[in-house]
C-alpha cells in the first residue's frame, strides 16, 4: 500500500514536468497532469510486481 502511495506520488510529479502545469491546483499538484502521470506510473509499477521484478531470490 505505501508503495502504492509512492509511485502514485512520483508519478503526479512526473507527470506534472511531462505535461506542463495545466488544470487547477490543489495541494501544490496540477490536477490534470498529476492525474494522468500518477496512472501512467501505477501501471508501469503493476507491470513490474505482476512480472517478478520485486520477487525476493
Amino acid at each position: 500500500m505505501i508503495g502504492n502511495i509512492v509511485a502514485g506520488f512520483i508519478g503526479s510529479w512526473l507527470g506534472t514536468e511531462l505535461l506542463g502545469a495545466r488544470g487547477p491546483v490543489v495541494g501544490g499538484f496540477h490536477i490534470i497532469p498529476a492525474i494522468v502521470g500518477a496512472i501512467i506510473a501505477l501501471l508501469i509499477f503493476f507491470a513490474l510486481a505482476r512480472s517478478g521484478a520485486f520477487r525476493r531470490r
